[in-house]
């Protein structure tokens, strides 16, 4: 009896730790589970992350390969109004021929070319039948065409009123220019109401007229009365040396006195 006694305990503590051993590993299979679903779960949240960055990396390299982006390094100024330094040197080779900046619709900083403050000298400024400028004409040749100027002779006017005439303007070098500031004679109710622009790089090619998004020659508004000044900037900004202003519409008589602006940035990738 005492024999079969402890057979049975022994049996009974056997089926016990039998028993103990199989819950041990049942909780480890189970903790084995979670910690593998605890890995899955940031790889699941990760792979989004991931296609964006590659969507991403696709976008950045379509961009730059379709030859518009361009590396522009403005040299200062706080505002529209801003006189920060210019550039003396925006293009290292000219151009073959002048056009729009495609890559930049709009420049964010501008500055006088120099016809109020006196920079622009004289042989820069030419008008049509400038030979005929003699007697009482002489004092209103277009060197006198400088925005705020006074006095008699205080404007450049035209001596035909006739959709002939022009003024043209000499930068002396290739430069990016923005924008054009117009006002009427200063001592008579005489003004340009209307005009358009052409341009060109080298004396030797075709002018070129600035079109606006429709693929027309742009007509710029001008002045209202004879003392105000009109600015029109020009979106996109153009490349070129040489600027002609065509007047297709006046107040009595051809009159003007202006100011170019020229763009504070320079564009390296697309001049063509």
């Amino acid at each position: 009896m005492k024999v079969f006694s402890r057979c049975v305990a022994l049996m009974a503590l056997l089926l016990f730790s039998l028993v103990l051993i199989g819950v041990h590993s049942q909780e480890e299979e189970e903790e084995e589970v979670q910690e593998v679903q605890v890995e899955e779960v940031p790889q699941e949240e990760v792979q989004p992350e991931e296609q964006e960055e590659e969507e991403e990396e696709v976008v950045l390299e379509t961009w730059t390969g379709m030859g518009k982006a361009c590396t522009c390094d403005c040299e200062g100024g706080d505002s529209a109004t801003g006189t920060p330094t210019m550039t003396t040197s925006l293009l290292a080779t000219p151009p073959p021929q002048s056009r729009p900046l495609d890559c930049m619709p709009e420049c964010p900083y501008h500055q006088p070319l120099g016809f109020e403050a006196g920079s622009v000298t004289s042989d820069q400024i030419s008008c049509s039948n400038q030979e005929e400028y003699t007697g009482w004409y002489s004092s209103w040749t277009p060197n006198r065409a400088r925005l705020n100027n006074q006095g008699f002779g205080c404007a450049w006017l035209s001596k035909f009123q006739d959709n002939n005439q022009w003024i043209q303007i000499d930068l002396q070098e290739v430069g990016v220019v923005s924008g054009i500031l117009t006002q009427g004679r200063c001592d008579a109710d005489e003004w340009l109401t209307k005009y358009s622009i052409q341009y060109r790089s080298d004396q030797n090619l075709n002018w070129v007229y600035y079109k606006d998004q429709t693929g027309n020659n742009r007509v710029f508004y001008g002045n209202s009365d004879r003392s105000s000044s009109v600015q029109n900037l020009l979106r996109p900004p153009i490349v070129a040396r040489y600027i002609k202003l065509l007047p297709l519409g006046w107040h009595t008589r051809i009159a003007l006195r202006m100011e170019l602006l020229m763009c504070m940035n320079k564009c390296t990738s697309a001049l063509l």
